[in-house]
């Protein structure tokens, strides 16, 4: 294979990647991960995989599963059942942000707002973001905290942070 040949397949297989990267929605991505079955098994018994494969952009804070272990027993089996949607609907878009931030931008936010942003979710509720020893701490409505363990996991439609534990509405 010449040069010219050999240059040609590396931009067809660059840009043949860059465009399956490009189509992965935020569920793809969850889906994707083996740290986050338990989140792609709550969003989809709440009937979310719709809405979080449309355009969005929405930023998600998702849950590892060692995250949905750290709740209390039968927790998650309690609202993954039918008669409880409206709660874990209620939970997961707790975790999601309209638009897309990625890390740097809720660290600015934190910054110009004096140390803390307070940050609208999409169930209507508010997380208050802040940081500690160099990293992104949520504080729930109960005051609960958990930590941002990874950032700016790109999908088509937004953004994932990974957290290390569940944050709950009022």
């Amino acid at each position: 294979m010449n040069f010219k040949n050999l240059l040609v397949a590396i931009v067809v297989t660059i840009a043949g990647t860059t465009t399956v990267n490009a189509q992965k929605t935020l569920v793809d991505v969850a889906v994707g991960s083996k740290d986050h079955t338990t989140l792609v098994a709550a969003v989809k018994a709440a009937d979310l995989v719709t809405t979080l494969q449309s355009a969005g952009p929405f930023t998600v804070f998702a849950p590892t599963n060692a995250a949905f272990a750290k709740l209390p027993a039968a927790t998650v089996s309690y609202l993954l059942k039918p008669e409880n949607k409206a709660a874990l609907v209620k939970i997961l878009t707790y975790h999601v942000i309209a638009g897309s931030f990625n890390a740097a931008a809720v660290v600015k936010a934190i910054t110009d707002g004096g140390g803390s942003a307070t940050l609208k979710t999409v169930s209507g509720g508010n997380l208050v973001a802040s940081i500690k020893e160099g990293k992104v701490i949520l504080t729930d409505e109960k005051g609960a905290t958990s930590t941002v363990v990874a950032t700016d996991l790109a999908a088509n439609n937004g953004l994932i942070h990974v957290v290390d534990a569940v944050v709950l509405p009022k």
